[in-house]
Parts: structure tokens; C-alpha cells; sequence
């Protein structure tokens, strides 16, 4: 921080000492306007917040002079008020942190303050204008109170229920509207519980409701299933309430429906939790008038979790309307233009329907510009939640309508994303011509499988015969699908052209290898430096470390936008710190402050890691687990007092006693805002400071205030707080927070599921809204738990399975999804199953996009009878389900045997669309594998599960089939090779040329070899760097695993500074017999993160000393200073701290700036 900030309220405590230093005024009331001599009896009790308002109203209207000051104090003095300013202070910071600390305080002033004092709290929340109130030398900012008013842990929970309280009563409705949509768009959703619906007016003007209604529809995925059908229940309410009044003739009669177009319309989202009945009742006249507001497309482009029967329920009674389902004087001109579509005979107002479109049946009689019309239209069912398999269905029906009697050359460009369902032979079977006439349609359709876009990036360039920017630039999504060899063959300006369009959003699609393709072109010839600055974004984190040091040109202003690796980062700041005498400019460059190190940080003086320190807070996620203890250390050394809390997690354990009980509350808002697991990477150490938490929630969490100090530390409390200590009242909120938790522990997953019990009831016993919002928390309940929700809510099961892409959810959890499919699938047996399937029940499309990684739980025998269509349409996602075990897998790959022939025969995409199926070819399968292709090998380089002759298989049939040896191996190709580089032997090592090599250190330093591997690729970067003596944090950082491959005698003589620089895969990959030649103090200078990464194999190889030294550097001791004694209980400040030396460290100041009524003053 550039000062220690000052809190605002002691703005009373500066403009009176301003008037002491300047002259006293004689003992008397004169003339003293009453706002102000109420604003002085209420200082005089200890009523703050008061007297603050009181001053905010007389400045409203009056000008403040500095004679006021005088008289202020003057009129204590009359009322013989024995005050000193350090009592003063002291005082009113003891009130602060009462009212900071306990929101409730905060609520329970507010409820007491009159209705003048509350009506200018409330005014202060819904001004827009960053107002400021002047005394003189003294500015409060009441914009930033405002602003921190509104992001302040259990603050805003109490401006909301105040304002729901009060509010109403003292201002208009419009304005306490507007102040509750700022307090709720602050929050995180968990204030809406579904109680709250009970305390909501029900006689707001139309107006105010309105926009509360409007409020609650922009909050509508924040707020959970009860809390939304309470909210729904609270609009409808006054919506009935409101028909009911308006006298309308038949109202009154239960046949007639009191929702109107414009209801609709107010219940925006919220239509969807409609009944049948209520939708069957709507007038034909209002739906109709409805469906054709345009703020009706809107609201209807948003209704993401309609069902399809309520999808139907609606479509039904538009049909049933005035409403001509067939006029197409409408029709959407604009998108047709977009998207080449024919003009259309009939049309249903495709583009009025919203998300209804996805769930249209009425597929009788149309014709193909109709169906390519709504194809059109459906672009948007991307956005629902599930049913996506209906989706494709209906989209696959309405293809084969939209190419009726032509051809499918004839017919791609107005196909829309439809495309991605046609299969490879039907892609195979396009001319180059038809692609590239379509290629605008095609190049904007998002789900291409990498298959389908190989064939059609193919079939593009087959027109286009010569690669170039401009053709390349049309490609957009079906970039990720050009060859690597393309890529190189490209001129090397059309390339950086390409790297300048808005085609480079697709860069990150790029593999590895083509990343490189590209960049080794551009920095062939020529000027390469130049073509290295000119990079930007995450492209420019592929630039070796040996080609930014061949640059001197760079910049603080070329670096701004770029991503850089940790290696990078820190050659750069080594660089431009040479050249730039402004620290800040360098720590406010885009990622640099990657790259500072803690010699660094050492050398900064107090007054300027005072004044840079922001900086460092503001880019937390940027930087090491050692960058942060080494600010640690630095800011308990140079300014305790002030240090901001969660920086004491990082310290050795024992500092934790620094805190006392007065400070718990900061110490868990700090913590409770930050990343534990990124903060304390060591086990025994991240149980020290939860025994402080613990011990300063008393191990319970008593309300959802509780809730809101602790935050994201939650996820961290033990299982026996989660199951115990977590009362009744603070469990919704609390289970609003533990949704979002990465990762519990097994026992913390078993105390939640018990307390889901306890609150919830039996499974058997659960309404949707409860299976809605229990989501994520479904996957720690057993199969038979789950039984009932599969047969009752299959939809809500196969939902929560589909976010879990990537993981490995429980298996009683898959099997409950899978029954749950099971339950709801049609009968519908194939019309001629194979030989040994009858009554085999074979996965469909639709059942394995259902099911995503509950695809594990078919039999292999269910697999083999899977129809050659469906495996030729889902391939890539059954290769994608990380559950697979080897008989699948080998059931899969005999399919693909079946329906591609043997492997010799398989294509660049056959191979490409396998995924982990691939992992069940044997040895003699992949040497039958057209390997010529560098993006076929990357395609199966990066599955990590080969076995060594499996790998090696990869290689040598990649050498043999494209004729490479060896020598020959480009940077590129070495990437593409991927892991199995590691199959690789010492000779073949030893040949790769340095010029290749160098390019690409940094990726081939990701691999997890085998030690010996890693050894011969450590020589090879001696080549490129030297010898290990020289080498700098940056090279060490960029070798990662290589560093492993250091032999005994060349770690021992590595500087200890360098040892927090090696990755920690390096350090796990060390051999145990190398790692315990480390002397101790290398060990202890690790820092966190490595020490954390040691292996239980290396520790039992070290000695005792060694042991207290791994511990030393787990537990964040200061690595430059080898004796560190343990502090006291009561640590001393700082000689400029006020409290006599020896008093406990507080952070009120600190605190200042970061909660509500703690402006920042200038």
C-alpha cells in the first residue's frame, strides 16, 4: 500500500484536532446550528454512525468553514467532555470494529436511528455521483463507502434487510427499489433465501414492482429452485391481485386466466415455473399479443431451463391463437441475409418463438427453406440446460428435410450449425467448391468435432490451392483444423497478419504443435526479435526462453497484453529492471510480476514496499506460494502493524498467536477471501491455521453472518464443524458456498451428505426444487439412495452429470444416472439387431449425450451392439469418458475395427476422433497406423497412459511413415511427439539438433520421464545454456522436469538462491538417492511450494537436519535468515506504531480500505 490508510470516521477525531492546533475558542453554544449540536451530544455518546449522518445532512445544504471546527469543539467544551484525541481515536475505532466486525451492530443502529438520520443513509446508498464531503484539509469519500458498503462481507446482508425493513417507509418506492437492486447485485444470490419472499411488499406501486420484478429476473441464476419458486409465488401474487382489481368482466371466474401478454412479460424467466393448467387457461387473444412484442424474442431467447413439456404446453396455445403460424411476412430478413437462406414459402415466426423453437414437432408439410429456417433458429439451443439430445434429434430430422431433393453441395451454407451432425462420410463427400462457397456459414458454427474439422479445413485449402492470409483468415473455428506443415509453409507475413486478425481468437485452439509451426516460421528468417514482439496474448507464453534472450528491444509497453510463462517473466524483469529506474512501471506491466524475485522484494526499502505493495496485491493470482512469503516477511519486517492478515498464514505456524481474540474477525474476512490451498500448501501446516480459525469461531458457525466473514475458508473446516457447528439458520447460506468449493475431503463430503439428510429429508421425499438445488451435492448420496430421484427427476440427474466434464465422479452416482436413463429411455429395440444382440439394450445418440461420463457404466457387450451410425456420430465422446476401464476400451476399439476396417486403413481423423479408445491399440495395431502426419501422432502424444512399447511403437512409426530420421525432427515435430519423446533413447537424444531443441525446452519440460531420459535431455540443455553453474532462476524455471535429470555433484553446487526456481515436477522427479545429497540449507531455501512437492520416498533418505530443514522451508520460515526464533504471543510493532511496544498487532487500519465506512481520504 503507497500509505497507511487513514479510516474516514476519524474524520470527527482530525477536523477538531485541526482545530486545537490552530487556536481555542472560548467556552460557549453561540450561534452552533442545531444539526451540528446534535451531531456533538451524539459523539458525546459514543454514537458515531449518527453523528456521521448528521454531518452528511448539514453539508447538503450548508458549506463547511473552517470556523465550524471551532465551534464544534467549543460547544464539547461546554458540555465539559474531558476528551483527549488518542481517547478520541481509540474510541471510535473500538466502534468501528464493533459495527465492521458485527454487521448485525451495524443493523440493529440502523433500525434505531430516526427516520431524518435513516432517510440520508439511504440516500447515501443510491447516489451515483462519487460525491465527496470536504473539511477543509479533510475529504471523505462517500462514493467509496458506498462502493465497499456494497462488497463488504455481512454488510450488505444488512443494508438489505434494513432497506426492506425501512426503506419503504421513509422514501418512495422507485427509490428503495433501486436500492435493493444494488445491495442484491453486490451479493453473491445467497441473500435471497426463499424466506425472504415473505418480507417483499405486496403493495408496491406498478411502477416499483416493476423493476423489482426486473431486479429479481437479472438475478434469476443466482437465486436458488426454492428461492425462485418463492419469488415467483411473491410476483404472482401481486400480479393476481392486481387483475383481480382492475374489474375486468370474468376475471373473478377460474376458467378465465388472470395471465395477461404484458404478466408474461413482467415474469420474464419466471414464466417457466407456470403450471399446465395456468398455461392451458391464457387467452388466446394475450398469448398472441404476446408472442408478438419484440421484448417477448428477448425474454424468450432466455428461458434456458424450460422443459420440454412446458416448451410444448406453450407452443400449443400460440397455435391455438390469432396468431397466423404460417404468415412469413416477418421473416427474419437480417439472419437470412447472414446465413445464405433461401427464401421461405411458410414460415412459424421462427425468430419470435425464442427457445421455444428447440422443442417445435410440428414438422408435417414443411417444406426445406422452412426447415432450413428454423435450423437457423435453433443456433440458440446451445444455451439450454440439457435435452440437448432432443435437440439434436430434432435438428437431424429437420436436416434431412432441409436436403430433400438436393444435394448437400447445393445445400451447406444454409444448413446453420446443423452441420456438425453430418457425419464424416457425408463431409468426405463434399466438393472443395461447396465448402468454400459455405465457408462464412462454417466458419462461425461452434461444436465441430477435431475430426469434421479436419476433413473441412481439408477440403477449404483444396480450393484455395495456396495458403494465405486472406483464405486462412476465413477459416475462424476451422483453424484448429489446418496441418502443422501448413502452417510452416506459410509466408511468414501472412502468418503475423494471421496473428493480427480476429481469426487469432482461435489461436488457443491450436495444438502444441501448431502453436509452434507457426512460431517457428515467423522467427526463421530474417528479423526474427521483431517478429517476437509483435506477438501478443497467450500466444506470446510459447516464445522460448533462448529467443527473448537473442531480444534486446523489449518494453514495458510491447509487454502489456502479453501472458508470459514464470521463466519469462523473470529474464524480462531482470532485463528491463537494467533500463527502468520506476519500479511501479514495471510491477503495473501486464504478467511481469511474475518475475519479480525476493532479492527483490529484500531490497525495496519500507517506505517502498509501503508504496509498491498494491501492486502486488492486486495480481495475488499471478504470483508463487514463495513470491508471497517472501512479502510476508518482508511487511511483517518493515510495517506489522498494518500487514494484511491472511499474510500471517504464511508465515511458520506460530505466528498465528500474533493474532488475538479482538482480531479474529479481519484475520478471517482476509483469509476468508482468499485461496487457502494456493496460500498453505503443506497439510501440517494448513491444520494450524484452521486450529486458529476454529479456535476463533469456537468451532461453530452460529448465523449466515458467520458465513459471510468466513467465505471460501469453509471449504476447509473439518468435517465436525461442517456436520456439528453449523447451525440450522447459517446452513443455507453456508451450502450456497460449498457448492462452489473445488475439491472436500471424504470426510467432509460425508458430514455434508448427513447434514443434506437432516435438512432435506429422505431422497424419496424430495420436490425438484431440492433435487434442483442440491446439484453438485446429488454425487454424495449412494445408488440406492438415488433410486428415487432417477425414476422421479432423470432429467435433473442427467443434468448434474453433464458438468462434470473432465472429473471422475462417485460410481454409485454414475450408476443412478445411468438407471435414471434407463427409466426414461424408449423401448424402442433396434428393427435388425446384430448377431448376439438380441434383446442387448445399445447405447443411442441420444442416450450417450445424455449420459456424458456416465457412459462408463455400459457393458461391454452393450457397447459391441451399439449400431455402426451411433459410434460413427459419438466416437470422440465416448473417447472423452475418462471412466472407460481397459475391456470398454477394447470393446470400443473392435467397433472401430468393424466400422473403419483394420488400421491400416484409418485416416488422419479416424485416428484423431479415438481419444482414450486409442489406448486399447496394441503394439502391432500402431505400427499398422498411418503415422506421417505430426498432427496425427499429437493427436495420440498427449494421451498419458501408454505403456513404454506402446510409445515406442508411436515413434518409430512416425519416423518410418513420414521419413524422418532423427536429425531431421523440426521443434515442431518434437512437440507433436509429446510423450513420446520419453520412449526415446540416449543416441536418438543426442541427434536432435540444438537449434530445434532450444525452441521448445520449456514444453519438453512438462514430460515425466524416466530419470534417465530426463538426464540426456538436461545435456542437451547444457548445450543451450551452459553449464548447470551458470544458469540463472530463469533457465532453471524454464528446464522444469529436465532439472531433474542434474547429477549429484552438480545439485550440490547450485547457489541455494536458485532453489525455489526449480518446478516442483522437478523436484518430485529427482531420483530419492540425488535429492538427499542436498545440503541443508538448499533444503531449507525451497521455499513452500517445492518443499510441499517432496516425495514421501525422498524424505525417508534424509537425515534429521535435513528433515528440520524440509519442515523449515514447509512451514515458510524467512529463507534468508537460518535462525528464526519464534515470536511472542504479543509481538512488538513498529517504532512509528502508537501502542506501546510488546502490544498485539491490529489491522484496523488495514481494514480501512478494504470495509464499509472506511473511505479512502486524500
Amino acid at each position: 500500500m503507497s500509505q497507511e490508510p487513514r479510516m474516514s470516521f476519524l474524520f470527527l477525531f482530525l477536523f477538531l484536532s485541526h482545530g486545537v492546533a490552530s487556536h481555542r475558542v472560548p467556552d460557549s453554544r453561540q450561534d452552533l446550528d442545531p444539526l451540528l449540536q446534535k451531531m456533538a451530544e451524539e459523539i458525546i455518546n459514543g454514537s458515531y454512525l449518527n453523528a456521521l449522518l448528521d454531518l452528511i445532512q448539514f453539508q447538503s445544504s450548508h458549506g463547511w468553514t473552517a470556523d465550524l471546527s471551532h465551534r464544534v469543539l467549543a460547544y464539547l467544551n461546554s458540555r465539559n467532555v474531558a476528551f483527549t484525541i488518542p481517547s478520541l481515536q481509540a474510541a471510535m475505532e473500538n466502534y468501528l470494529q464493533q459495527r465492521l466486525y458485527q454487521p448485525q451492530k451495524l443493523l440493529e443502529d440502523l433500525r434505531e436511528t430516526d427516520a431524518q438520520r435513516f432517510c440520508t443513509a439511504m440516500k447515501c446508498l443510491l447516489e451515483d455521483k462519487k460525491d465527496l464531503l470536504e473539511l477543509e484539509d479533510i475529504v471523505l469519500d462517500l462514493g467509496e463507502i458506498r462502493k465497499q458498503a456494497l462488497q463488504s462481507p455481512g454488510v450488505n446482508r444488512s443494508l438489505f434487510l434494513i432497506t426492506l425493513e425501512r426503506c419503504f417507509q421513509v422514501l418512495n418506492s422507485l427509490e428503495c427499489v433501486e436500492i435493493l437492486g444494488r445491495v442484491l447485485r453486490g451479493s453473491s444470490g445467497s441473500l435471497l433465501q426463499p424466506e425472504i419472499a415473505e418480507k417483499l411488499p405486496r403493495d408496491l406501486r406498478e411502477d416499483a414492482f416493476k423493476n423489482l420484478s426486473a431486479v429479481f429476473k437479472d438475478l434469476y441464476d443466482q437465486t436458488s429452485a426454492h428461492s425462485q419458486r418463492a419469488l415467483y409465488s411473491w410476483m404472482t401474487g401481486i400480479l393476481q391481485m392486481s387483475s383481480n382489481a382492475s374489474g375486468e368482466p370474468g376475471l373473478q371466474d377460474d376458467s378465465v386466466s388472470w395471465v395477461s401478454a404484458e404478466n408474461l412479460w413482467i415474469l420474464g424467466r419466471y414464466m417457466v415455473h407456470l403450471s399446465f393448467e395456468e398455461i392451458a387457461k391464457i387467452s388466446p387473444v394475450e398469448i398472441g399479443l404476446f408472442i408478438s412484442y419484440d421484448n417477448a424474442t428477448k425474454q424468450l431467447d432466455t428461458v434456458y431451463d424450460i422443459t420440454p413439456e412446458l416448451a410444448q404446453a406453450f407452443l400449443e396455445r400460440i397455435s391455438s391463437s390469432s396468431f397466423d403460424m404460417r404468415n412469413t411476412s416477418t421473416i427474419h430478413r437480417q439472419g437470412a441475409r447472414l446465413w445464405n437462406l433461401p427464401p421461405a414459402s411458410t414460415l412459424i415466426f421462427p425468430h419470435r418463438l425464442g427457445l421455444l423453437v428447440c422443442f417445435y414437432d410440428d414438422l408435417d408439410l414443411l417444406d426445406a427453406a422452412v426447415a432450413q429456417v428454423l435450423l437457423h433458429q435453433m443456433i440458440k439451443c446451445s444455451r439450454l440446460r440439457g435435452f440437448q439430445a432432443g435437440v439434436q434429434k430434432l435438428k437431424a430430422d429437420l436436416l434431412d428435410i432441409a436436403t430433400e431433393n438436393q444435394t448437400l453441395n447445393e445445400t451447406l451454407g444454409s444448413l446453420s450449425d446443423a452441420v456438425v451432425g453430418l457425419t464424416p462420410t457425408q463431409l468426405e463427400s463434399l466438393s472443395p467448391e461447396a465448402v468454400h462457397g459455405a465457408i462464412s456459414t462454417l466458419n462461425q458454427v461452434s461444436g465441430w468435432a477435431k475430426s469434421q474439422a479436419i476433413i473441412l479445413s481439408a477440403k477449404y485449402l483444396a480450393h484455395e490451392k495456396v495458403p494465405s492470409f486472406y483464405n486462412v483468415s476465413q477459416m475462424g473455428v476451422l483453424l484448429a483444423g489446418l496441418g502443422t506443415q501448413t502452417f510452416h509453409a506459410m509466408d511468414r507475413r501472412d502468418l503475423l497478419q494471421v496473428l493480427r486478425s480476429a481469426v487469432s481468437l482461435h489461436v488457443s485452439d491450436l495444438s502444441p504443435a501448431q502453436k509452434q509451426g507457426v512460431l517457428s516460421k515467423m522467427i526463421e528468417t530474417g528479423d526474427a526479435a521483431s517478429n517476437i514482439v509483435e506477438i501478443q496474448g497467450a500466444f506470446f507464453k510459447e516464445v522460448s526462453l533462448f529467443d527473448l534472450r537473442r531480444e534486446a528491444g523489449f518494453n514495458t509497453t510491447v509487454l502489456k497484453e502479453k501472458e508470459l510463462r514464470r521463466s519469462q517473466a523473470l529474464f524480462l524483469y531482470e532485463l528491463l529492471s537494467t533500463s527502468t529506474r520506476r519500479p511501479e512501471e514495471l510491477l503495473s506491466t501486464g504478467q511481469l510480476i511474475k518475475g519479480v524475485t525476493c532479492s527483490r522484494i529484500d531490497a525495496m526499502s519500507a517506505d517502498s514496499f509501503r508504496a509498491y505493495f498494491h501492486y502486488f496485491e492486486n495480481s495475488l493470482s499471478l504470483l508463487s506460494p514463495y513470491q508471497v512469503n517472501c512479502l510476508a516477511w518482508k511487511y511483517w519486517e518493515v510495517s506489522r502493524s498494518s500487514m494484511p492478515p491472511f499474510l500471517l498464514a504464511v508465515l511458520p505456524a506460530h505466528y498465528l498467536a500474533s493474532v488475538p481474540a479482538s482480531q479474529c474477525v479481519p484475520f478471517l474476512i482476509s483469509l476468508g477471501r482468499s485461496q487457502l490451498d494456493s496460500l498453505v500448501l503443506d497439510s501440517h501446516k494448513k491444520n494450524s491455521v484452521l486450529g486458529k480459525v476454529q479456535q476463533c469461531l469456537n468451532n461453530s458457525i452460529a448465523d449466515e453472518y458467520a458465513v459471510d466473514i468466513v467465505g471460501k475458508l469453509l471449504c476447509h473446516l473439518p468435517a465436525a464443524v461442517l456436520h456439528h457447528g453449523v447451525s440450522a439458520r447459517a446452513w443455507a447460506t453456508a451450502l450456497h458456498v460449498l457448492r462452489d468449493c473445488p475439491e472436500l475431503s471424504p470426510e467432509q463430503k460425508a458430514a455434508v451428505r448427513l447434514r443434506l439428510l437432516e435438512q432435506s429429508g429422505l431422497p424419496q421425499n424430495w420436490t425438484a426444487e431440492t433435487a434442483k438445488d442440491l446439484g453438485p451435492f446429488l454425487m454424495l448420496f449412494s445408488e440406492d439412495e438415488l433410486s428415487s430421484v432417477a425414476t422421479k427427476f432423470p432429467d435433473i440427474l442427467q443434468q448434474t452429470v453433464s458438468k462434470t466434464a473432465g472429473t471422475l465422479p462417485p460410481q454409485g452416482f454414475l450408476r443412478a444416472v445411468f438407471e435414471s436413463l434407463r427409466n426414461s429411455r424408449e423401448k424402442s429395440p433396434s428393427s435388425a439387431p446384430s448377431p448376439g444382440c438380441h434383446g442387448v439394450t445399445a447405447p443411442s445418440s441420444g442416450d450417450i449425450l445424455k449420459l456424458a461420463e456416465a457412459n462408463a457404466c455400459w457393458a461391454p457387450a452393450d457397447l459391441l451392439c451399439m449400431e455402426e451410425s451411433t459410434f460413427i456420430r459419438n466416437v470422440e465422446l465416448l473417447g472423452a469418458v475418462r471412466g472407460f476401464r481397459p475391456p470398454q476400451l477394447m470393446t470400443l476399439k473392435e467397433k472401430a475395427v468393424q466400422v473403419w476396417d483394420m488400421p491400416s486403413y484409418w485416416k488422419e481423423y479416424h485416428i484423431a476422433s479415438l481419444g482414450r479408445i486409442a489406448l486399447a491399440l496394441n503394439e502391432s495395431e500402431l505400427e499398422q497406423l498411418d503415422l506421417s502426419s505430426i498432427d496425427t501422432v499429437a493427436s495420440l502424444s498427449w494421451q498419458t497412459e501408454w505403456t513404454p512399447g506402446q510409445a515406442r511403437s508411436i515413434l518409430q512409426g512416425f519416423l518410418e511413415d513420414s521419413g524422418y530420421s532423427i536429425q531431421d525432427l523440426k521443434s515442431f515435430h518434437l512437440l507433436g511427439l509429446g510423450t513420446t519423446l520419453c520412449a526415446m533413447n540416449a543416441t536418438e537424444i543426442s541427434l536432435i539438433k540444438i537449434s530445434e531443441f532450444r525452441a521448445v525446452v520449456a514444453r519438453i519440460g512438462t514430460l515425466l520421464c524416466s530419470t534417465h531420459v530426463l538426464a540426456e535431455f538436461k545435456r542437451k540443455a547444457e548445450v543451450v545454456f551452459g553449464d548447470p553453474t551458470e544458469w540463472s532462476s530463469s533457465v532453471l524455471q524454464e528446464l522444469g522436469t529436465m532439472a531433474a535429470g542434474l547429477t549429484k555433484e552438480e545439485l550440490q553446487m547450485l547457489d541455494k538462491d536458485l532453489m525455489p526456481y526449480f518446478q516442483p515436477s522437478a523436484i518430485k522427479c529427482l531420483p530419492d538417492e540425488i535429492f538427499k545429497e542436498l545440503s541443508v540449507e538448499q533444503i531449507a531455501a525451497l521455499g513452500p511450494e517445492n518443499a510441499a512437492a517432496v516425495t514421501p520416498a525422498q524424505r525417508r533418505r534424509l537425515s534429521m537436519l535435513q528433515l528440520q530443514s524440509l519442515q523449515r522451508a514447509l512451514d515458510g520460515a524467512n529463507p534468508r535468515a537460518w535462525l528464526d526464533t519464534p515470536p511472542s504471543a504479543s509481538p512488538a510493532r513498529t517504532p512509528s506504531s502508537s501502542p506501546p511496544p510488546g502490544g498485539p498487532v491490529t489491522w484496523g487500519p488495514w481494514l480501512g480500505c478494504l470495509l464499509v465506512l472506511l473511505p479512502k481520504t486524500v
